[in-house]
């Protein structure tokens, strides 16, 4: 099973310039998860809304328009989905911005992340730290449930120094701020494995974001901020992962994980 997942930073823009039917031609996914789609459903074309040959399913935010969202397309018929975390009361909160969709497979859980970036304020790292918690709650009880878990996208933070280009001139922004990256370590700790690192525990200068104002992308200056996890037990199972920095469309660049 090879899945696939990528910040498009708009899905409508990413299907305009072309890069959006190519991924599955080239790369043939048994499962894509997209982020920042930034689009509902019916405003999508009809051959990026329905792929042939796949289900398609989209998350988006409750209240605004043109803002953050996310999608799964699958080869394999889910036995479950679901939107959220299905938090209630005051947390609920936390699932109005269609940040999260997952799948609930054969043999595995995949949940699509676009988590909350911790910029504009200290009300905005607040939810971000917060969504952060509540999602390892989520993801630990998923497992305590017999899933499989799998879960992908943009966390918006780098966790190491080897992570990002400037990480001395990052510690104090957000995306490399310790208590954001304590987290990470700490999903690690509950035995989620950081499966790109774990494979290449020394490689340096690979990237999966890079800031398009400064054209950075050009000299190689950006983030690792999209990741896939795994359940440790699964990896045993894992055959490959990958970034795929050349293709275009995007301010991030896809990543792959092959099972």
């Amino acid at each position: 099973m090879k899945i696939i997942s990528w910040n498009t930073n708009g899905l409508r823009a990413t299907a305009k310039q072309g890069r959006f039917v190519p991924l599955f031609k080239k790369y043939n996914p048994d499962v894509l998860c997209l982020q920042e789609t930034k689009v509902e459903p019916d405003q999508l074309q009809p051959q990026v809304r329905l792929v042939a040959g796949y289900h398609s399913f989209f998350s988006h935010p409750k209240e605004k328009k043109g803002y953050s969202g996310v999608a799964i397309y699958c080869k394999e018929k889910p036995r479950e989905v679901f939107y959220g975390m299905n938090l209630k009361g005051e947390k609920s909160r936390l699932d109005n911005e269609g940040r999260l969709l997952g799948i609930k497979l054969k043999n595995f859980t995949i949940i699509n992340g676009y988590f909350p970036n911790g910029g504009q304020g200290p009300h905005r790292l607040e939810y971000k730290l917060e969504f952060y918690e509540e999602f390892l709650k989520f993801i630990l009880k998923l497992r305590k449930n017999g899933e499989n878990v799998i879960f992908c996208g943009d966390v918006n933070t780098a966790h190491t120094p080897i992570d990002l280009a400037h990480p001395k001139a990052n510690e104090e922004n957000t995306g490399f701020l310790p208590i954001e990256r304590a987290w990470i370590t700490k999903v690690i700790k509950n035995n989620f494995i950081d499966i790109w690192r774990e494979k290449n525990p020394n490689k340096k200068d690979v990237y999966t974001y890079w800031d398009q104002k400064t054209s950075s992308r050009d000299r190689n200056v950006g983030w690792r901020i999209d990741y896939f996890f795994v359940d440790k037990k699964i990896m045993p199972k894992i055959k490959k992962v990958d970034t795929i920095q050349k293709y275009l469309g995007s301010d991030h660049c896809p990543i792959t994980l092959e099972i």
